[in-house]
């Protein structure tokens, strides 16, 4: 309340006919709050009445204004990171650490920050028992595009379940078992497997993975190939929600050749295997897990974190000696 406010109401109680417990009860003023102004007042008079400024203390682990204006800044320049990639981008590329509440919150008070409405998909994305190390299992999975003038083009995929790294891709002008073998075969390319070494390939039950024909090449290349549950989805939900992603990007633009939507996808690859924080992966790109980066990586971080709250202490007591 204003000092005017308190003012009226000390006169109230102190000329009203009630006791002063009726007297409040009825104005809705709690007791210890009228006696703490009713104090104040008799120490000081009216001027005693006067809200007092809030003393705002410093903290040693506050971020300096230089780092938040940073924030923002990175923010303008990046608005394809959410507050955790941009949290782990900071610690990862200028150096220095910061949380991703904090973030949330600078970019919150800018108005940079929109709550979604509706989140698109949520299913559980691994098994009871899930892969431990690179290449133990790949998913791979057909989607599909539209190409002006041209038709349909089907995008297939290999991914590796443990990382998320994505091995190999073929945009296809059909969606059959040759296809799929054509996409695999790149992936052990790329994978420099020994012959004893072979994933367990899990896919859908699409016509492309059903046939005769496929399932000749898993038994030549010795292969074993696991089926999703029927009319159970989520059981591929890694390359699902991968799918997803890159789509939500690539159809906000119309492409009138292969060539063209083929260049988008090989920079999306690039960005999603090398760039793009995985909050399952601890924060990690699928490419620090598949080249075994992981814990070299959370060390480096730690270590930043560490030096950071380090700088900001001392310089919080170099300012504090400095105000004696």
């Amino acid at each position: 309340m204003t000092q005017a406010e308190k003012m009226e109401i000390i006169t109230i109680v102190e000329q009203s006919q009630l006791s002063v417990k009726a007297t409040l009860t009825e104005l809705a003023i709690a007791r210890s709050t009228f006696y703490q102004w009713y104090k104040q007042y008799l120490a000081k008079g009216y001027e005693g009445l006067a809200s007092r400024p809030v003393e705002r203390r410093g903290y040693w682990n506050q971020l300096p204004l230089k780092e938040q204006e940073q924030i923002v800044m990175l923010a303008l320049e990046r608005p394809d990171l959410s507050c955790r990639e941009l949290a782990c981008y900071i610690t990862d590329r200028e150096r220095w650490f910061v949380s991703e509440s904090t973030v949330y919150r600078i970019l919150k008070r800018h108005g940079l920050v929109t709550t979604p409405a509706y989140r698109l998909m949520e299913a559980a994305d691994h098994f009871a028992n899930p892969t431990t190390a690179t290449h133990q299992l790949w998913q791979t999975d057909f989607t599909y595009f539209k190409i002006q003038g041209w038709g349909w083009y089907y995008l297939s995929t290999v991914m590796d379940d443990y990382s998320r790294f994505i091995l190999s891709w073929q945009l296809c002008s059909t969606m059959q078992a040759v296809d799929a073998e054509r996409t695999l075969q790149q992936a052990m390319r790329v994978a420099h497997l020994k012959e004893e070494q072979r994933p367990k390939v899990l896919t859908d039950n699409g016509s492309a993975f059903v046939g005769k024909y496929l399932r000749e090449y898993f038994d030549k290349q010795h292969i074993e190939h696991i089926k999703c549950a029927p009319h159970h989805p989520m059981t591929q939900g890694k390359i699902e929600r991968y799918h997803r992603s890159m789509k939500n990007l690539l159809l906000l633009e119309f492409y009138y050749l292969p060539q063209e939507l083929e260049r988008r996808i090989e920079e999306w690859v690039n960005y999603y295997n090398h760039h793009r924080y995985h909050e399952s992966l601890d924060n990690l790109t699928p490419a620090d897990v598949f080249f075994d980066r992981k814990q070299e990586k959370l060390k480096q971080r730690e270590k930043t974190k560490q030096l950071t709250l380090i700088k900001r202490r001392k310089s919080y007591i170099r300012q504090q000696v400095q105000t004696l």
